[in-house]
């Protein structure tokens, strides 16, 4: 037992930041302190049961996403209880556009811009939005992806095509697109 402590712990450091922001992006950072550890305990329990048939990453990823899934589902279940449809900076904890050392107007511009995106993120479908996060924001590989998710390579493929279209359309909708003087893409509110 003493062994399987260790290793949960050596999980738990290695894990815990990554998940935390992983589920933060995906439910809000204030119900991301309460299912991380929710997820943790899961691992914890099932540690003796993984087999290794997957990379351990991909396996707690996975735990993650589907208690993920499962609050977002309670949330939308019973709406007076649910979770907002989008989410401040300091709730969701994105960072969509890299930050840089920027004056403070253009600062306040970026900001702005990060909430707009943050939003029409928030606003895609459940499927689209982890698979968009996992890929794009957790920086993971299609295949892990897959795994994760529990669908097939292709299947991830598509959702990602049809999630950055989507994203795309959205932008195009509520936003208009332009390069600034240094060329960084920028956008205002239509």
């Amino acid at each position: 037992m003493n062994g399987d402590g260790q290793q949960f712990q050596q999980i738990y450091e290695d894990f815990h930041e990554k998940i935390f922001r992983y589920l933060a992006r995906m439910v809000g950072r204030a119900e991301a302190e309460d299912l991380t550890q929710d997820v943790f305990v899961k691992v914890g329990l099932a540690l003796e049961h993984f087999r290794g048939e997957a990379k351990l990453s991909t396996w707690v990823y996975r735990i993650a996403t589907h208690a993920a899934i499962d609050r977002l589902r309670q949330s939308s279940a019973h709406p007076g209880k649910g979770l907002p449809s989008a989410f401040s900076a300091e709730e969701s904890g994105l960072e969509y556009i890299p930050a840089e050392t920027i004056g403070g107007e253009q600062r306040v511009i970026r900001e702005e811009m990060n909430d707009c995106i943050r939003g029409l993120v928030d606003a895609l479908p459940e499927g689209y939005r982890s698979v968009l996060i996992l890929s794009e924001l957790e920086e993971l590989q299609d295949n892990e992806i897959a795994e994760i998710l529990g669908v097939s390579l292709e299947a991830v493929k598509i959702r990602l095509h049809r999630a950055r279209g989507k994203l795309r359309q959205k932008m195009q909708e509520a936003c208009v697109l332009y390069h600034d003087e240094q060329g960084a893409l920028a956008c205002d509110r239509k």
